[in-house]
């Protein structure tokens, strides 16, 4: 039975795009164990239609009960179901704090909890992780989980993951880290907040260096003794990661990116140029240069569904009037018919990171290798 809030497509509140998002991102994120499909309907059956309050509440309240079964499981010694309870629950408590206003301490709260559940089950984690903290610019510092491989001996493959300024790195810990344990790849999830505030994020988004961040996260890789320097690819969660792109270009030390490629980027040239009739796209005010070009270094996987933002004849044209004979530029399209085809592969995260990790396990060496 579909609960009364919900229409026959599973859209929450049709009023509200953000929290139907939300929740459609949390049905998904069932599949990695990141919720379970049975509690965010519940959750979805004591919402209140149009009160932004009871969303907040109700998953808070789900949070805390994850937590407090999560440190029970692990006061008995069931390490397995501790991990599990605390990955639902930060999940949860992100939820939680979604709609509230950046500013709001009760949000700043959620945050907190979610960030100690992270700590909770790294620590709980074999090999254990780590919370690291990484110098950037003007004072302000990164702050990352770094997760080891699996029974590694001596230093292994790695993958960073990030996503747009404003994503927060727990995500990563159910829906990218398992995939890259499965191959034998050590993986540094990572934001741009550090220690601040969501309200940090309009300053963020004032600063014009945001791929300066990807330098300081592989100077700080090139210090760690069980970190294969040689091997250590980059993956923008969402796709529309353009600061990463750009990082990709100016960054000959990445063996691997997963990124939009500034597909973006050169599509809103394309079209600026079209609408002003401008013969000379250079001077449309599009910030610094896409990734396509001739001095790319690295091999790059783009990933879109057909019923994203951008459509896929669009993306193929790019890429193929864009590629030089030196670039290794792969693009993925997603069908409607095979899922992950959304936005961001929203609708079926799970099938695009097992395409984008099969591709960063081949490029990186590591494909047919048994774990």
């Amino acid at each position: 039975m579909i609960p009364a809030c919900l229409s026959d497509d599973w859209t929450l509140w049709p009023e509200r795009e953000d929290l139907s998002a939300e929740f459609t991102r949390l049905l998904t994120a069932a599949q990695e164990g990141g919720a379970t499909i049975a509690e965010c309907l519940l959750i979805a059956r004591r919402l209140r239609q149009g009160d932004e309050l009871s969303w907040h509440r109700e998953w808070k309240k789900l949070a805390r009960v994850n937590r407090q079964r999560a440190e029970a499981a692990f006061t008995e010694g069931h390490r397995a179901s501790a991990q599990r309870n605390w990955l639902r629950a930060l999940n949860y408590y992100s939820a939680a704090a979604m709609p509230l206003d950046p500013a709001d301490d009760r949000r700043w709260v959620a945050v907190l909890a979610m960030q100690e559940c992270a700590r909770r089950f790294l620590a709980a984690r074999d090999p254990a992780g780590e919370v690291v903290t990484l110098p950037w610019v003007d004072g302000h510092s990164l702050q990352g989980y770094f997760l080891p491989a699996p029974s590694a001996k001596g230093p292994t493959p790695t993958v960073i993951c990030i996503g747009e300024p404003g994503h927060r790195k727990e995500e990563f810990l159910f829906k990218l880290a398992p995939h890259a344990r499965e191959r034998g790849l050590s993986l540094l999830a990572i934001d741009l907040f550090g220690e601040q505030r969501d309200d940090y994020l309009d300053e963020l988004l004032r600063r014009r260096d945001l791929e300066n961040s990807i330098a300081s996260v592989m100077d700080y890789l090139g210090t760690r003794g069980d970190v294969d320097f040689g091997r250590v690819a980059i993956v923008a969660d969402g796709w529309g990661s353009s600061f990463v792109a750009r990082a990709v270009l100016q960054e000959p030390r990445l063996a691997a990116a997963v990124c939009d490629g500034g597909l973006w980027d050169l599509h809103e040239r394309a079209f600026m140029a079209s609408r002003f009739a401008m013969s000379d796209v250079s001077i449309v005010p599009v910030p610094h240069s896409p990734l396509m070009a001739s001095n790319l270094d690295c091999p790059v996987l783009i990933t879109i569904g057909d019923e994203g933002w951008l459509k896929p004849a669009r993306a193929r044209q790019i890429v193929r009037q864009s590629r030089s004979g030196m670039q290794d530029i792969m693009l993925k399209v997603f069908s409607s018919e095979e899922t992950g085809a959304a936005q961001a592969h929203a609708d079926n995260p799970t099938l695009a990171n097992e395409y984008i990790f099969d591709w960063l396990e081949a490029r990186l060496g590591l494909a047919g290798r048994r774990i």
